[in-house]
């Protein structure tokens, strides 16, 4: 998608110009895991003018593999951002309908010949809120990934303001999730998506890792085939000071890690998509669910102080944040 968001902390009303640059939550855990050293590649339509080949370049340029977009449609996908501060939180307005993903068809990507020889599909909730037809591609790769023996993962990533064709995101993602092996999702998404909430669980200024115990069993129960279930825990006491964990169920063992407490966040739209990134990293290169968990944590804590989409950091300074615990000393 195209990112425009006023610059600095302006509001809508006031913006006369707008930052520019490239998003979406797929191509950020691509990003990532090139960031990474993993071989990534992304899937996607855009339209075959300067601005669908402007978001590729920026994709491109972070070491992944664009071969597969189709150039289909007449536009591009927009959301807007306006950056919250302290007391006021950060609103989004999304410009989606008619877009290029939005369009596409299932048998307009030819999965079965892009998955040959990947290990991974990540997919998220976003993509089948915007049009029916999108829900309908997405389900045919994820049936095309575990036909090809693929990992897959999906963020639930709930967004309401997208569920608008006449499906509700449960009938939609309760589908789509049975094709997962890996299920994210943040301390919202199970209630929002499948109506799963433990007790006494809720958004707040503290957060338990405990409480989602009974979350994660629930969404276990409900579909089997998972075999980690993932949530992101957000403690927010503003828009510019959060407390940030995570917590990893495997259907015998709830793992939970460190809690981040970031006091001056700089963005923390992808924060979610980082933390899948490192997840699919922390698996893919055998960590324990213990480790993979803890790099995901502290990969995603340390995307709050990187602007735009993308979390930008190498395995070096994940690694160097879980053992130093955030002392913020330059390197050199």
């Amino acid at each position: 998608m195209l990112r425009l968001n006023p610059l600095g902390f302006q509001r809508f009303v006031q913006a006369n110009s707008f930052e520019v640059s490239y998003g979406g939550a797929e191509a950020s855990v691509a990003i990532s895991l090139a960031q990474y050293g993993i071989s990534s590649a992304y899937v996607t339509c855009l339209p075959a003018n300067e601005i669908g080949q402007a978001a590729i370049n920026y994709v491109r340029r972070f070491g992944v593999d664009t071969s597969h977009v189709v150039r289909s449609g007449e536009r591009i996908g927009i959301y807007f951002l306006e950056v919250g501060a302290n007391q006021r939180p950060s609103k989004v307005i999304y410009d989606r309908a008619h877009s290029s993903i939005a369009e596409v068809k299932p048998g307009t990507i030819p999965w079965n010949s892009i998955f040959s020889g990947a290990k991974w599909f990540h997919v998220t909730g976003i993509t089948p809120a915007i049009s029916q037809s999108a829900a309908d591609a997405c389900l045919e790769a994820a049936k095309a990934a575990k036909d090809e023996g693929l990992t897959v993962s999906c963020d639930l990533n709930y967004r309401g303001m997208l569920w608008k064709y006449g499906k509700t995101a449960k009938e939609v993602m309760s589908e789509l999730i049975r094709y997962a092996d890996v299920a994210i999702g943040n301390e919202e998404d199970c209630e929002k998506v499948f109506g799963i909430m433990g007790a006494d669980v809720q958004v707040a200024k503290e957060v338990s890792a405990d409480r989602y115990l009974e979350v994660a069993s629930k969404l276990k129960a409900l579909f089997p085939n998972l075999r980690k279930i993932c949530i992101t825990l957000r403690g927010s006491i503003s828009a510019s000071h959060n407390t940030w964990t995570g917590v990893l169920y495997n259907g015998k063992k709830l793992y939970s890690t460190a809690n981040y407490d970031i006091t001056h966040i700089v963005d923390r739209l992808g924060g979610g998509d980082a933390f899948a990134a490192g997840l699919v990293y922390g698996v893919l290169t055998g960590k324990s669910d213990q480790e993979a968990l803890d790099f995901a944590v502290a990969a995603s804590a340390l995307k709050h102080s990187i602007n735009f989409d993308p979390n930008l950091v190498s395995v070096q300074e994940v690694q160097s944040l879980l053992e130093s615990g955030g002392a913020g000393r330059i390197q050199r």
